[in-house]
């Protein structure tokens, strides 16, 4: 199916719609695991670290599975748990990634990998989702980003994990917001509302950026601005993102793009337009 994108500038109706999208906007909001930063790679290699710790093969064990189940987990506590009872579930998520991993080590298929694993083996793991590395396409264009509009990370992370992965990976947010200030999570409207009312803004002078079309789908239900970036295998069922469309084209989102550098060019496309 085709993905409607942000086009070159050759194509002045796409760049009309982009410029439309925009415009009067005053705070580009990203959300974080997946669009910003590539998690998968990241918390695997520190699982594939601590399992040849205790002689595990790589080979033998299919770790990117493992982590891909513990991430489950979460997606499943927060997008069904999480809306139903806020208070089933721990509003710190290094707290919710360690029951997660309790559960997760116990089971058969894992167990006869992860039996040996100590107390403190299960802490570094748990702290790994603190070291996460960005896309490439991410950090210089963040830095381009800042010089136009406020730059802020809305993420269902504690503000410990955000504050050290913005550490970790140069991340060079303007302010940080996590669900836990709010005791709940995305994509829990409460969470989305707040941030705009922190911000001194309106949810029409909003842009969320992100690789999921349940946060665009929280985000656009109180009024903000959607952009939808495909990340590899971030989106289920939307594996690539090459399914998804703009509102436009009958979908979901406002604009999709395919790079950060895609959202740094209308950008500052934008601000040349505003000022002539």
């Amino acid at each position: 199916m085709s993905q409607a994108k942000a086009q070159p500038s050759s194509q002045p109706q796409s760049e009309k719609s982009a410029g439309n999208l925009l415009k009067d906007v005053d705070v580009l909001i990203f959300d974080i695991f997946g669009s910003v930063v590539d998690w998968r790679t990241s918390v695997a290699r520190e699982v594939q670290e601590v399992g040849k710790k205790h002689g595990i093969d790589p080979a033998n064990a299919n770790w990117a599975n493992f982590v891909q189940q513990w991430r489950d987990g979460y997606l499943n506590t927060v997008r069904v748990k999480a809306q139903q009872d806020p208070s089933s579930v721990p509003s710190n998520l290094d707290i919710m990634h360690r029951q997660i991993l309790d559960e997760l080590i116990v089971k058969p298929e894992w167990n006869k990998y992860t039996s040996s694993w100590t107390e403190e083996d299960k802490t570094k793991l748990v702290f790994a989702w603190h070291r996460l590395r960005a896309w490439p396409d991410v950090v210089h264009s963040l830095l381009e980003l800042k010089k136009y509009k406020i730059v802020v990370a809305l993420s269902n992370g504690n503000i410990r994990l955000l504050l050290d992965m913005a550490r970790y990976a140069n991340l060079p947010w303007d302010t940080i917001f996590s669900s836990e200030l709010f005791n709940a999570y995305k994509p829990n409207p409460k969470v989305y509302l707040e941030t705009v009312r922190l911000l001194s803004t309106t949810p029409e002078k909003c842009v969320l950026t992100g690789a999921h079309l349940w946060d665009a789908r929280g985000a656009a239900g109180v009024g903000m601005k959607t952009i939808y970036i495909p990340r590899p295998d971030e989106d289920d069922p939307y594996p690539t993102g090459q399914s998804v469309k703009t509102k436009a084209e009958g979908g979901e989102v406002d604009l999709v793009i395919d790079s950060f550098e895609d959202l740094v060019r209308l950008v500052k496309e934008n601000h040349q337009g505003s000022r002539l």
